[in-house]
């Protein structure tokens, strides 16, 4: 956890909290930054990626409702839907949070819920599947702010670019299954009410550069590997799991060239309130296999707002 670079590690949750009610990050001794981009976590698979002025949001979920995701009993689906408008609107209202792009990895509720909310409130532009448009129109997202994706987009922008890729979502069970399965065509119909309606609908990867750095992420513990050939990103933002993925730590970043950060990403408890960082079991196991895989690469565990600048 001792990197030599601007963030915050994991600290007290004390600590964090008191930041999350601020509004503003815990203090730090900053290192020389390096590049023009800085990632800041929010928890789950939460990230905000800065490059001078422009700002790229990747699964923003910042409402973090009970669902027992994390229980042996396992997340109830008739969890209702909820989005903590306040709380969203304290760190828009003091310019701590933007968006000019937002970034759907998967159609679930702990990717998914705050999105339509956070496009309406910023203005920006959503990348996403078919599935995850048309749940986000139905939950009220603004429709000509929604641009769909399929895997294979390469996109350039006013100083940083998006690469989609197609990728896999977790497979867990004995039978290595996707939950909440299956997808639905582009209509406004047929509001979501719980946890169960945000359908999987297809999983994408994001590889987002600018500022002289790359960062790559996955919102699921799979991937296509034929999609990462050829990249090189300086940071991969790599969930814990995929037991049932062949080889998934060392496959993958033999794929990437061994990158030179590998930043923990989807490994909290979420039932837990933003400011309240508890591992859901898996941290530590990925941290030995980043380390047996790729040992030249440094493990980045942040707080959540935790930020470093690769």
């Amino acid at each position: 956890m001792d990197n030599g670079f601007s963030r915050r590690g994991l600290f007290g949750a004390g600590a964090a909290a008191a930041a999350i009610l601020a509004g503003v990050p815990a203090t730090a001794q900053a290192a020389p930054r390096t590049s023009g981009m800085t990632l800041r976590w929010w928890g789950n698979n939460s990230w905000e990626i800065r490059i001078g002025a422009k700002t790229v949001l990747i699964d923003p979920w910042l409402t973090r409702f009970k669902t027992g995701t994390y229980t042996p009993e396992g997340a109830d689906p008739r969890t209702p839907l909820s989005v903590n408008r306040a709380l969203i609107d304290g760190y828009l209202d003091r310019g701590f949070l933007r968006a000019d792009h937002i970034l759907v990895t998967h159609g679930h509720y702990d990717h998914l819920t705050d999105v339509p909310y956070l496009a309406r409130r910023t203005g920006a532009t959503v990348l996403g599947t078919e599935t995850h448009l048309s749940l986000m129109a139905a939950l009220g997202a603004p429709e000509d702010q929604l641009a769909i994706a399929t895997g294979g987009e390469d996109l350039a922008f006013d100083g940083y670019a998006i690469r989609v890729l197609r990728s896999l979502h977790s497979a867990t069970g004995d039978r290595a299954q996707v939950a909440y399965p299956g997808t639905r065509p582009l209509s406004r119909r047929d509001r979501p009410r719980v946890i169960a309606d945000l359908l999987e609908g297809g999983t994408l990867a994001y590889a987002v550069s600018g500022g002289g750095a790359s960062v790559l992420d996955f919102g699921g513990s799979n991937y296509v590997e034929s999609e990462l050939a050829g990249l090189r990103p300086d940071v991969v933002l790599l969930p814990p799991g995929g037991a049932k993925v062949r080889e998934y730590v060392p496959r993958l970043l033999r794929t990437v060239g061994n990158p030179r950060y590998v930043a923990a990403t989807h490994w909290d408890d979420f039932d837990l309130p933003l400011g309240q960082v508890k591992d859901a079991g898996g941290l530590e196991n990925l941290r030995k296999a980043v380390a047996a895989a790729s040992p030249g690469s440094e493990f980045v565990v942040l707080d959540h707002l935790g930020e470093f600048t690769p």
